[in-house]
């Protein structure tokens, strides 16, 4: 019996390494970005019934498995409010650094709101440089003006 979407996560990430998948080939397999396809099967977002009964294939999930990716997830995936892991701790880094510049010349730019991470794209790409290959980030969200009332 599974419990929590967790136990699936932890599932697709032990089939995914057993089969030596990427996750390119597994976003191709339901037709969606590498980026949301990979937020999906580590548990941020809710897959419909075909895509889900895809992933069960690819990944040999039960169909209780398959059901648990059609949920809606509860969203938040970092076990601590300052993450631990390096990478990851980067992008808080960033934020930390570079939070309030964004915060300024956003609202310079658009006014007064708040990119939306519902209306949101991200692509994420190698950048070969000869001093050491780069990580290219590219964050899209629709611009959420604050209304008056």
């Amino acid at each position: 019996m599974i419990s929590s979407r967790e136990q699936v996560t932890q599932m697709i990430v032990a089939a995914k390494v057993r089969k030596g998948l990427k996750w390119a080939h597994v976003a191709e397999s339901i037709g969606m970005s590498k980026e949301w396809t990979t937020a999906g099967c580590l548990g941020q977002m809710a897959f419909d019934k075909a895509q889900a009964e895809t992933l069960g294939q690819l990944f040999e999930l039960s169909d209780e498995a398959v059901a648990w990716l059609q949920i809606v997830p509860y969203k938040g995936s970092l076990p601590t409010a300052v993450p631990t892991d390096p990478l990851i701790y980067r992008w808080y880094e960033l934020v930390n650094v570079y939070g309030t510049t964004i915060k300024e010349l956003i609202h310079e730019e658009f006014g007064d709101g708040i990119m939306s991470a519902i209306d949101f794209s991200m692509d994420i790409q190698r950048q070969s440089d000869p001093k050491g290959d780069r990580v290219n980030v590219v964050l899209s969200g629709k611009f959420l003006p604050y209304k008056s009332y």
